[in-house]
């Protein structure tokens, strides 16, 4: 009998216009699955994918990218009184409804071909588009994407045709936090063929209010790194995405109140970071980890965290990004000894829109490392509407290009300049600036034992009803003086002994809206609702503890996800676990609503099911050549054959129990 990966090699190969690589299996590997946990050594995961000719992302219906580079939006909502529409590249704009259409509209630009996050805005209440699949992934405010095609070619982000890495999504336990942790990681093309080769490692931390997933899904950083790569521009590397603000996932009270994220020095993140995070991406990918191999970078927030930690061990980093930020001039050992810091820095790179509004405390920092006497390399934007992803995406092109490439990184460091002159007219951060950017959130959901409350703010709102899986009706919400909805939702209600996790909205005079302080939504087709998974729910993040974990790979392009079991020591052939997707989901939907990836781990520390591999594909790749295979197992599941969430996961549990 063939080893699995001999199979699949031979059985892939033979499809028409489709190139799998896996994971160094080639025809004359004889080596049984049973030697390859994880898809192979050092955790490989069992597929990575080239996608060749991927289609570009596509946006909303109702919105059209006209020849003369202005956009026209378009949205239908019969109730509604008011509508208008925000986008980045020109700001907020009322929108006409046209009453032979029924549609609300407007036309704006012309617009650069770029990708811009947007939103309506009904009746005073802020909204994604509902036929957008492409989002902004945050902790608060929900926009959709659009993307504009350049006419010239091809754009750095976007998807060509050429060898494509691995993006995916890990879970860690966090000593530092007390609780599960989550980064994504992006593997260059070669990383699944080259299975003794090892790479530097850059981290790159998003902004405030971001999550890890930002720098992939609105950054595009793997289609960059792609194009780069096949260009010859830039070298392969690892690229690890953290979650910058995980003090909202610790167990632990918050302390001082104010904003934790922006502290510094023992603060959760930094200690996540050096203490939990790095050495887990050192111990299950194949790094080289050392300080000549390690880069630190991010925008906003993030780029203040990267410049901190970055100078703060410099024995650990030695590439250093900032993109749009700056960060604390009171670290000890560094400022004062400019000719070491020097020495130990290859690349110090700083980046910021002079529109931004950072860019006087930008600038200001920039001018302080030139008194010091510390080298850096400066670069200005003037026209990408300031503090913006779309920035955010230019500085990483920019840096990328001369990350872990000694002799660019030092060449762009012997001609670095010095800071402008300030004119005094330069924006700052100040206090008020934060206050009006980030003003007192508002909890939702905020979890008891017994009871869960949800809040949503809407002063100007008539009504606005509670709609769930767990009610066949919606509830009326109550409005406190302060303009905010309110409603309690006890155990009772649910009619079961323990929490499920369900998906909820706000229908809000007849509009539905998603929460806007949740940062968990369904990734579903059109309309995304809100996720609620209480921390006491069996297969939630915050109640797994300290245990191994599986890696769950997304293929946007491809609509394809993949979950495979972490390394057991009987090291068991796993069975194939195929998970179809709803009518309404997408292949992301089984794992982030229906826990897929966690209720696999769970169950398998606990040794209650057996090694696994689940995903959405259609798995015809295991049969078109040589018929059924005896020992290939498939295990079924259409989430189209029940109603609920809870009972799409009940199903799952009962399936993985059976393995």
């Amino acid at each position: 009998m063939r080893s699995l990966y001999n199979l699949l090699s031979i059985i892939i190969m033979k499809r028409k216009n489709l190139r799998i690589l896996l994971m160094g299996a080639c025809l004359s590997v004889t080596t049984a699955w049973a030697q390859f946990p994880m898809g192979g050594p050092q955790g490989r995961p069992p597929f990575g994918r080239p996608v060749a000719r991927a289609p570009k992302p596509v946006n909303s219906p109702l919105i059209v990218c006209n020849a003369d580079s202005t956009v026209t939006f378009q949205y239908r909502n019969d109730k509604a009184k008011k509508v208008q529409v925000d986008v980045q590249f020109a700001g907020r704009h009322d929108m006409v409804r046209d009453a032979s259409t029924g549609l609300w509209t407007v036309t704006l630009g012309p617009a650069a071909p770029d990708m811009y996050p947007y939103c309506f805005i009904v009746d005073g209440v802020s909204i994604m588009d509902p036929l957008c699949d492409q989002y902004f992934p945050n902790e608060g405010f929900k926009n959709s994407l659009l993307d504009i095609a350049s006419r010239q070619g091809p754009m750095v982000h976007d998807v060509t045709d050429v060898p494509h890495g691995r993006v995916e999504y890990v879970h860690y336990y966090s000593k530092s936090l007390g609780a599960t942790n989550n980064a994504v990681v992006y593997l260059p093309p070669s990383y699944a063929m080259s299975r003794d080769r090892h790479y530097p490692v850059f981290y790159l931390i998003s902004g405030t209010t971001d999550t890890e997933e930002v720098y992939y899904k609105v950054g595009r950083v793997n289609y960059i790194m792609d194009n780069l790569v096949a260009q010859g521009a830039a070298q392969e590397m690892i690229i690890v995405l953290p979650y910058g603000n995980p003090f909202l996932l610790s167990p632990a009270p918050r302390e001082g109140g104010g904003m934790p994220q922006l502290q510094f020095g023992g603060d959760v993140f930094s200690r996540d970071l050096n203490e939990d995070l790095m050495p887990y991406i050192d111990s299950n990918y194949r790094t080289l980890a050392d300080r000549d191999h390690r880069a630190i970078g991010g925008f906003s927030r993030g780029g203040n965290q990267a410049l901190f930690n970055g100078l703060s061990h410099l024995d650990k980093f030695s590439y250093l990004c900032s993109y749009s930020s700056f960060t604390s001039t009171d670290i000890p050992h560094v400022y004062d000894n400019a000719g070491e810091t020097n020495s130990l820095i290859h690349l110090f790179w700083l980046g910021v829109g002079t529109d931004d509004f950072l860019y006087g405390n930008a600038r200001d920092y920039m001018e302080f490392l030139d008194k010091k006497g510390i080298r850096s390399v400066k670069e200005f934007t003037h026209d990408k509407y300031g503090h913006t992803w779309m920035n955010a995406r230019f500085f990483l092109d920019r840096t990328l290009r001369l990350l872990f490439n000694p002799v660019a990184a030092d060449g762009a460091m012997r001609h670095w300049k010095p800071a402008p002159e300030a004119s005094g007219q330069e924006p700052q951060f100040t206090p008020g600036v934060m206050a009006r950017m980030f003003p007192k959130p508002i909890i939702s959901p905020e979890y008891q034992a017994d009871a869960i409350t949800f809040r949503f703010k809407a002063p100007d709102a008539q009504q606005v009803l509670f709609v769930s899986e767990l009610q066949q009706e919606p509830m009326a919400m109550k409005k406190d003086a302060d303009g905010v909805w309110v409603i309690d939702i006890s155990k009772g209600q649910t009619g079961q002994q323990t929490w499920p996790t369900f998906t909820y909205y706000y229908l809000v005079d007849g509009t539905p809206v998603a929460d806007p302080n949740n940062m968990y939504l369904s990734p579903a087709k059109g309309f995304k609702p809100s996720v609620c998974s209480h921390p006491q729910e069996r297969y939630s993040l915050a109640s797994m503890g300290d245990i191994e974990h599986g890696r769950t790979g997304y293929d946007l392009n491809s609509g394809e996800a993949w979950y495979s079991s972490p390394i057991t020591k009987n090291r068991v052939r796993p069975t194939f676990v195929q998970l179809i997707p709803g009518e309404g989901d997408t292949m992301e939907s089984w794992f982030k609503v229906g826990g897929a990836d966690v209720m696999a781990d769970v169950l398998i520390a606990e040794g209650k099911t057996k090694p696994c591999i689940i995903t959405t594909s259609k798995l015809d790749f295991l049969h078109p050549v040589f018929g059924p295979q005896p020992d290939v197992k498939v295990k079924t599941l259409r989430a189209d054959d029940y109603k609920t969430w809870d009972e799409r996961r009940k199903a799952l549990e009962k399936l993985l129990l059976s393995l």
